[in-house]
C-alpha cells in the first residue's frame, strides 16, 4: 500500500493546454506546436500551412528555382522568386518548353513539305495539260 502511495506522489500532473484562438477543432487550418515559455509554462503556437511546390502544367512535375509559398505570401514576394528567366518560366518545366518548341518546328516543317508537294503536283498537272492540248 505504501509503494502505491509513493507511486502517486512521484507522478506529476500534466499541464493542460488551451487553444489560443476561437476555432476549437483539430483542423488543417488550426495546426499548432507546443512551446515552452521563459516562465516554464507550455503553450500552443499556431503554425502556418506549408506552401505547395509549383508544378508544371503539362508534365505535372515540380518546377525548380521557384520558392514554395502560400498564395498570400506570393502576393508580396518579388518577381525574381516566383519565376525563372526562360520562356514560360514559372509555368512550364524546361522539358515541356523544349517539347513545345520541337513540336512547333516539326509542324512548320510538315506544312512546308505539304506546300512543296502541292507545287510539284500543280506543275505536273500543268505539264500534262500542255501535252494533251498539243
Amino acid at each position: 500500500l505504501q509503494s502505491v502511495h509513493h507511486f502517486f506522489l512521484t507522478l506529476e500532473m500534466v499541464q493542460r493546454l488551451t487553444y489560443r484562438r476561437r476555432l476549437s477543432y483539430n483542423t488543417s487550418s488550426n495546426r499548432r506546436r507546443i512551446s515552452k515559455t521563459p516562465g516554464g509554462r507550455l503553450v500552443y503556437l499556431h503554425t502556418k500551412k506549408v506552401g505547395s511546390i509549383p508544378k508544371c502544367g503539362d508534365t505535372k512535375r515540380q518546377l525548380f528555382g521557384i520558392k514554395p509559398a502560400r498564395p498570400k505570401e506570393l502576393m508580396s514576394m518579388c518577381k525574381r522568386k516566383k519565376h525563372v528567366t526562360r520562356a514560360y518560366g514559372g509555368c512550364l518545366s524546361s522539358k515541356a518548353v523544349r517539347d513545345r518548341i520541337v513540336r512547333a518546328f516539326l509542324v512548320e516543317e510538315q506544312k512546308i513539305v505539304v506546300r512543296v508537294l502541292k507545287a510539284q503536283e500543280s506543275k505536273e498537272r500543268l505539264f500534262t495539260q500542255i501535252i494533251h492540248n498539243k
